[in-house]
């Protein structure tokens, strides 16, 4: 490989300063980089069988045709057309070979003098060397005439294109060797901090795992660079120091990931001021504040948070524009046009990314937030797209329509079915077998985004205090009669969650209000948290007794995770959640968690398959080896407050 041009980087030739600024805003934090940095590119020179996927710096003319001789399309026999002619079924035509033809297989250069092919389906042969043909041919037939698939001196492939498996032949047919390709930057990956391991096993409490290198190596890969990880640097300033002047020296760019902040361990930006130059330090986007851009022996440095969300999206916004830049990528986003499923608060100080998921209902397309915590992976995962909040605003009434980011493709996300209400360990079985979006805000927060129509399905749990049912009365309170229906689910057994062989033996709901039990609750409008104050309201507890009733989570698998990780003492929550957190378990009772949708949708073919995948035996015996659900009439039907004559 020969490298053309030099020097690969003269980031700073544009400035000589040192700018910290607290939290200016995006646009100008990148005006104020981008002027920092003058990026000159190196352009390889390769062969054309290495180039696959690299990306061309100029377009690319054939220096010969294909094919570059005129050949056989089949096999046969070469013949001079006007030979043949007056050739027919009763006039055939006796032809010797060497004298009149000569055989000729596909691909074979055409003799000189002959102009035709006959197939030799079409000869029959009468003796050794003689052959009877019965209609003529024709100039040029089964002929490729020179230039036929590639004429020299046309345009192959162009510049800043991409080179797929199949360009690689039309290069070589067409006379290349070598072609210009931009280069592919060699990015390190510096992780920092004393509780970062590279590997799970042995990890002690306060130990965390160096997921963010993983993902930073995929991202550079994608955007056209090479990465390269390091080991972890302790928080200390002179191995810190160390290892970045060696990463600076290996690659074309450093990341420095975690210890951007303003820490008493946070050392990054100090030592990149001593080694060079920081550009900027704060920057007013939420997650992502605490980047750094920065310069050191005229290359790019950047740190970047620790948190798994800010630090995916300080590497979208600054790193990935830069490596695209110098690998010749130019990435696509695409939009779509959603309504706000809730309310979103937002800082006045900070342009906030905040992550949705998506579902079309009734032809528009519905975002609902997800968790919105710079630590939250899932969120990341499991979102379809961002909604970027500006700056100065408080946030967004829910029903607004709003620009939404893609993630991931449109197609994918209209083919779901959108679940928005109570959560349970089942939706995560069904999200298996079908394709679903769901949102867990309680089962009265489920039937409000039903009342909007923004949702398909509605999972609920409310139980009547008066006559012990679940779920129709509440149905019939917030809808038209007839309009709703009610797809039957599982019934789940509910009960108190406790750690291992419960060591503080609390065994019924008069123990929470014990001075040494913590509880941890679940959101309001959640049917959980109803069962709980109707148990309460049962036993005449006071719930201001309990320590940890104001302490709210969204789902079965948060509060037992709080109580696995002694969080708390107790929860109220489902036996399969516990069995999952390895928890022990008081059982209080079994509950109806039943399906909500509008009568309407019962013959949309993402309901239909909705009910099949809750007939599936599959379904079936995932829930028989999780535990805790009884399966009656499990798919069926019924149509709430239905007047029959």
């Amino acid at each position: 490989m020969e490298s053309i041009k030099s020097p690969m980087w003269n980031p700073i030739s544009k400035v000589n300063r040192n700018i910290y600024i607290d939290n200016i805003p995006l646009e100008k934090a990148r005006d104020i980089y981008n002027q920092a940095l003058d990026l000159s590119i190196a352009y390889d020179e390769i062969n054309v069988g290495d180039s696959l996927h690299r990306i061309t710096k100029e377009p690319v003319y054939a220096k010969m045709s294909s094919p570059h001789y005129n050949g056989a399309a089949m096999d046969g026999i070469a013949i001079k057309a006007e030979r043949t002619y007056g050739a027919s079924e009763k006039t055939p035509m006796l032809l010797v070979e060497s004298v009149d033809f000569d055989y000729i297989n596909t691909g074979n250069p055409l003799p000189m003098g002959k102009d035709s092919v006959i197939m030799i389906e079409d000869v029959d042969q009468i003796g050794a060397d003689t052959i009877r043909i019965i209609q003529p041919a024709y100039p040029w037939q089964h002929i490729r005439p020179v230039g036929e698939d590639i004429v020299k001196g046309e345009m192959i492939v162009p510049s800043n294109h991409k080179i797929r498996p199949m360009d690689l032949g039309a290069l070589l047919s067409g006379g290349i060797q070598t072609l210009l390709v931009y280069p592919r930057i060699k990015v390190g990956i510096l992780p920092t901090g004393n509780e970062i391991k590279q590997r799970s096993t042995g990890l002690v409490k306060g130990q965390i795992i160096d997921s963010n290198s993983k993902v930073f190596e995929a991202m550079v890969i994608e955007a056209g660079g090479t990465p390269k990880i390091y080991s972890p640097v302790d928080d200390n300033p002179d191995s810190l120091r160390e290892a970045i002047v060696k990463g600076v020296a290996d690659n074309d760019m450093l990341l420095i990931n975690a210890g951007s902040s303003a820490g008493s361990k946070d050392y990054t930006v100090k030592i990149i001021k001593e080694l060079g130059q920081v550009i900027v330090h704060g920057i007013a986007i939420k997650p992502g504040k605490p980047t750094i851009l920065g310069v050191i022996q005229q290359k790019c440095v950047i740190g970047i948070p620790g948190y798994p969300v800010s630090a995916y999206f300080s590497f979208e916004t600054f790193v990935k524009p830069i490596i695209e830049q110098y690998s010749g990528i130019s990435s696509q986003t695409e939009n779509c046009e959603a309504y706000l499923s809730q309310r979103v608060n937002s800082s006045l100080k900070h342009e906030e990314l905040v992550r949705v998921t998506l579902g079309e209902i009734n032809g528009r397309y519905i975002a609902t937030p997800l968790n919105r915590g710079a630590g939250n992976t899932m969120s990341l995962v499991k979102a379809d797209g961002v909604l970027t909040i500006p700056r100065h605003y408080e946030g967004i009434e829910n029903g607004t329509k709003v620009n939404i980011r893609l993630l991931k493709p449109i197609s994918n996300i209209s083919r779901r079915l959108v679940i928005i209400g109570s959560h349970d360990i089942i939706l995560d079985v069904i999200s298996d077998l079908m394709p679903i979006t769901s949102g867990h805000v309680g089962s009265l927060g489920g039937i409000m985004a039903m009342k909007k129509e923004e949702c398909h399905i509605a999972p609920i749990h409310l139980l009547n205090e008066e006559d012990g049912t679940y779920n129709d009365s509440y149905v019939t309170k917030y809808f038209e009669p007839g309009t709703m229906a009610i797809i039957s689910g599982v019934k789940r057994l509910q009960g108190l969650m406790v750690q291992k062989d419960n060591p503080k033996n609390i065994q019924t709901f008069q123990d929470l209000i014990r001075d040494d039990v913590s509880f941890v609750n679940r959101q309001r409008g959640s049917g959980t948290r109803q069962l709980l104050d109707f148990e309460l309201k049962a036993n005449k507890i006071n719930h201001e007794k309990i320590d940890g009733y104001q302490r709210e989570m969204n789902t079965h698998m948060a509060v037992a995770a709080t109580v696995s990780s002694k969080g708390a003492d107790v929860a109220l929550g489902t036996f399969s959640a516990a069995k999952a957190m390895d928890l022990d378990f008081v059982p209080v009772g079994y509950e109806a968690y039943e399906f909500l949708v509008r009568k309407k949708f019962l013959e949309d073919s993402r309901v239909l398959r909705f009910i099949s995948t809750l007939q599936s035996e599959g379904f079936i015996k995932t829930l028989d080896h999780i535990g805790g659900y009884k399966l009656e009439d499990v798919g069926n039907i019924r149509i709430v407050g239905e007047v029959i004559d």
